[in-house]
């Protein structure tokens, strides 16, 4: 039944149509909406629109920036020679809170899962395999950090990963991030103590 009438409606669906939304938080947020000042609706909407017809993937680590090099992978302070794999930029903020690494990222967007339907070249596997090596097939890394989540999804990302580099024979130590991340968890939820952790007690792959 339409309790509020038909602009109300489409604005609490549209909002429900956010992750971890549900149909009495998209009310609050509608009715908070309604209340604001116009300016400040039309100042939301804009930076949504701005947001969306801006951002893109970084050419180097597929995060997402509003430029074509994101401000990481621009800097000069960072090592380059040191790639963490994350699932999603999520993932990558909350590393970067910990402010104990140096690196770069590199970033998946997603993770194997065939019970998803989701394959190898769904996510951005082959743009990390073209980091490793220059245009000469000089190597580019020295070390490749996977720090997914302790899922089965990330446990087969993370060898899928380790077979596609030793299949073409570049001598890149690979590594995973240690047992202080809970199985099961996400690591946009861990706090940054138990990342930094996980970080320095890392294993290599074999």
């Amino acid at each position: 039944m339409d309790y509020y009438g038909s602009h109300i409606t489409r604005l609490v669906e549209a909002l429900k149509s956010l992750p971890g939304v549900g149909t009495k938080s998209a009310q609050r947020m509608a009715f908070h909406i309604i209340g604001m000042p116009e300016d400040q609706v039309r100042k939301l909407s804009e930076a949504i629109l701005d947001a969306r017809t801006n951002v893109q993937f970084c050419k180097e680590c597929c995060t997402i920036t509003d430029g074509d090099i994101c401000p990481i992978c621009k800097s000069r302070v960072r090592n380059h020679r040191q790639i963490m794999v994350v699932e999603n930029p999520r993932d990558l903020a909350a590393y970067e809170k910990t402010g104990r690494y140096e690196g770069v990222y590199h970033v998946l967007h997603g993770a194997i899962s065939p019970m998803l339907g989701v394959g190898p070249n769904d996510i951005k596997l082959r743009e990390l395999m073209q980091r490793l090596t220059d245009e000469n097939g000089d190597l580019t890394a020295d070390e490749v950090i996977i720090a997914m989540g302790a899922t089965v999804e990330g446990e087969s990302t993370a060898m899928y990963i380790l077979r596609l580099i030793k299949t073409l024979g570049l001598p890149v130590k690979v590594t995973r991030i240690a047992s202080g991340v809970p199985v099961g968890g996400d690591i946009e939820n861990i706090d940054e103590v138990t990342l930094e952790r996980a970080l320095r007690g890392r294993t290599e792959l074999k």
